[in-house]
C-alpha cells in the first residue's frame, strides 16, 4: 500500500485542524525567508513549504513530523543552485530543480530498500559538527542582505572577501530593520509568544514600520509574488556537470533523511508513537521530487513545526494537510499581502534560525569532554564551512570510527585469554580446573568472550604463536555471540598452526553463528569428528585423555 491509512485513526477534526492552521502561521515567515535566502525567489519558498509539506503528510510514515524547506536544506540548495548558475546562467534555475528531484528519488530508493534505520547511525560528534557549520554557513550567508545588499558570488568566502565592503557601504534603513527584527526574536516576552510565533510578529510589525518609517525605493522588499499555480520544470542536463548534479543531489537526498529521521525521533517521544522510518523516506523523497518538479526548495521534518504541531493537538498527518492548503490559500489569494515584506526583515529571520542551529549545549561543554569528540566537532564544523558537507561527513565518519574501534580493540584483547593452568579470571569450575592442573601445563586453554571483530584478531594471533609449546588445545567459543570474518580467519590459521605442530584441537562451540563461520571457512573439515565437543569440560577430558594415550604409547 502506497499510503499508510492506518496513521489517519486517531485523527481528531479540533486538534488537526487547530495543529495544521498553527503551522501553517509559523511555517509562513520561515518560507520566504528560505526561499529569498536561497536565491531561487520567496515564492520557491512558499511552494517548497506546500508541496513537501503535503506530499510527505500523505505519503510518510510518521502520524505527526510537519515537513518544510528547513535552514541546512536551504544552505545546500543555496550551494546547488549557484554552482548550476554559474555552470549555465540560461538553464541554472531548472538544473538546480533537477538537482531536487534527484535527490528525491535517492530518498525514495532508500526507502524501497529499507535502509531508513540505518541513516542515523553516526556519533554525535559529527552530527553536532555538521550542523553547527550549516548554522555558520547559513549566518554567513544572510551578512550582505541584512547589511542591505544582495549577496555576493562565492559563497561564504565570497562573502567574507566581499564583508569589508559591505561594512564600508552599509545601508542603515536595511540593517535598522534587520536589527529590529532580531530584537523581536529574541527579546519578545513569553506571554506573547503564546498567542503567536515571534517570526510572524516581526514579519508582521517591522514590515509596518518599513512602510511607515521609509519610501519604497529606501528599502529593498520582496516585490509582487506570482498568484497562479507554478509552472513545470522539467528535469534539465548538462554534460559537463551531469556528475556534479547527482553527486549534489545525493547530498541534499542524505541531509534530508538525515533531518527527517532526527525529528522523527523526537516527535516520537512526545507522542509516544513510532515512525516508519522506511515509509518516511519514500514520503520525504516523493515530496521532494514533486517539490523540485514543480519549482520549489527542498525540505525535511521540521523540528520547530512538528513541536508546535503535536503542542497543539494533533493526532494525525491530517494536520500537515491541513497547514498545506492554508498555505495554498495565502499564496493564490493573499500574496500582494506580501509583497511589502522588506529583505532585510528575511534575512533577520534566517540569521535567527542560523543562530539556532548552531548545537549550543554542545560548544559550552565542549571544554569538559573527552578531546577526541570534540577535535570531530570543531573539524567537521571547519570542513562544512569551508569545503564541502559531503566530504566533512564522511571524514568525521570515518575517523570516528576508527577511534571506535581502536577502544573496542583494546576491550577485546582483554576477552582473548590463553592460559595452562587454573586461572581466576576465567570462570572454571573445580573439576576443569583439576584437569587443566592434571595436564601439566601441557593444555592451553584458549577462551574468547564477547562478539569478536576485526580488532581482536592480533591479540589471537599474539596468544597463537606459542601453540606449539602444548599438546593439546582446548578453544572455548562458548561466550562468542558472535565473530566476524576476520575472526574467523585467525582463529583458522590458530588451528592451522595446532595442525602442523602435532597439537591435538578440541573445540567447544555451542553458539550456531559462530560455528556456522569456521564450517564455511573449511575449518571443521580438517579437524576428526570427535573434535568437537558438548561442553568445556568435555574438551578438557578428551583433551587429558589424548595426551595420556600418547604418553603410554
Amino acid at each position: 500500500m502506497i499510503i499508510d491509512f492506518s496513521r489517519f485513526k486517531d485523527w481528531t477534526l479540533v486538534g488537526d485542524l487547530f495543529g495544521g492552521a498553527t503551522t501553517a502561521i509559523v511555517s509562513l515567515p520561515l518560507a520566504l525567508a528560505f526561499g529569498v535566502a536561497s536565491g531561487a525567489g520567496a515564492e520557491a519558498g512558499l511552494w517548497g513549504a506546500i508541496l513537501v509539506g503535503f506530499f510527505a503528510a500523505v505519503f510518510g510514515g510518521s502520524t505527526s513530523l510537519i515537513s518544510e524547506p528547513t535552514g541546512p536544506m536551504t544552505v545546500i540548495m543555496t550551494a546547488v543552485l549557484t554552482s548550476m548558475m554559474a555552470a549555465s546562467p540560461e538553464s541554472g534555475l531548472a538544473m538546480a530543480f533537477t538537482v531536487v528531484m534527484i535527490a528525491g528519488l535517492f530518498q525514495i530508493t532508500l526507502g524501497y530498500l529499507k535502509l531508513g534505520k540505518y541513516i542515523t547511525l553516526m556519533p554525535y560528534s559529527v552530527i553536532s559538527g555538521f550542523m553547527s557549520g550549516i548554522g555558520v554557513i547559513l549566518i554567513i550567508l544572510q551578512l550582505a542582505p541584512f547589511l542591505g545588499h544582495p549577496s555576493p558570488p562565492g559563497g561564504v568566502v565570497g562573502t567574507l572577501t566581499a564583508l569589508p565592503n559591505l561594512l564600508m557601504n552599509l545601508k542603515f534603513s536595511e540593517l535598522f530593520l534587520g536589527l529590529l527584527t532580531l530584537g523581536v526574536l529574541f527579546y519578545l516576552p513569553k506571554k506573547w509568544r503564546r498567542f503567536a510565533p515571534p517570526q510572524l510578529i516581526a514579519l508582521v510589525v517591522i514590515t509596518l514600520i518599513s512602510i511607515i518609517l521609509f519610501d519604497t525605493d529606501d528599502v529593498r522588499r520582496i516585490g509582487l509574488i506570482p498568484s497562479g499555480l507554478p509552472s513545470i520544470h522539467w528535469p534539465t542536463f548538462e554534460f559537463p556537470v551531469i556528475m556534479e548534479m547527482v553527486i549534489n543531489g545525493l547530498v541534499l537526498g542524505t541531509l534530508g533523511c538525515i533531518d527527517t529521521l532526527l525529528t522523527a525521533v523526537i516527535a516520537d517521544s512526545l507522542t509516544r508513537k513510532e515512525h516508519d522510518s522506511n515509509r518516511e523516506l519514500i514520503g520525504q523523497g516523493v515530496a521532494n521530487f514533486v517539490s523540485g518538479l514543480l519549482g520549489g526548495l527542498p525540505g525535511a521534518g521540521a523540528t520547530m513545526g512538528t513541536v508546535v504541531n503535536i503542542q497543539t493537538g494533533a493526532k494525525s498527518p491530517l494536520a500537515g494537510i491541513t497547514r498545506a492548503l492554508i498555505l495554498l490559500l495565502v499564496v493564490l489569494g493573499a500574496s500582494q499581502l506580501i509583497s511589502p515584506i522588506p529583505m532585510a526583515v528575511l534575512a533577520g529571520i534566517a540569521l535567527y534560525v542560523g543562530i539556532n542551529i548552531l548545537d549550543w549545549s554542545f560548544l559550552k561543554r565542549a571544554h569538559k569532554v573527552a578531546l577526541s569528540p570534540t577535535i570531530i566537532m570543531y573539524g567537521v564544523m571547519t570542513l562544512t564551512v569551508f569545503v564541502d558537507l559531503m566530504v566533512a561527513v564522511g571524514i568525521g565518519v570515518f575517523i570516528a570510527n576508527i577511534m571506535t574501534i581502536e577502544k573496542l580493540s583494546r576491550l577485546q584483547s582483554g576477552n582473548v585469554r590463553a592460559i595452562s593452568d587454573a586461572d581466576d579470571d576465567i570462570p572454571l569450575t573445580e573439576a576443569e580446573k583439576g584437569l587443566l592442573d592434571n595436564a601439566n601445563g601441557n593444555v592451553l586453554l584458549f577462551y574468547l568472550s564477547g562478539p569478536m571483530i576485526f580488532g581482536a584478531s592480533k591479540a589471537i594471533a599474539k596468544h597463537h604463536n606459542r601453540i606449539h609449546n602444548y599438546k593439546a588445545v582446548v578453544l572455548d567459543l562458548s561466550a562468542v555471540p558472535m565473530m566476524d570474518l576476520t575472526i574467523g580467519l585467525a582463529l583458522e590459521n590458530a588451528i592451522k598452526d595446532a595442525i602442523d605442530a602435532n597439537c591435538a584441537v578440541y573445540i567447544y562451540s555451542p553458539n550456531g553463528q559462530t560455528t556456522e563461520r569456521l564450517e564455511k571457512l573449511g575449518v571443521i573439515s580438517r579437524l576428526p569428528s570427535d573434535a568437537f565437543c558438548d561442553s568445556r569440560l568435555e574438551a578438557l577430558e578428551q583433551a587429558v585423555e589424548c595426551i595420556s594415550a600418547n604418553q603410554n604409547a
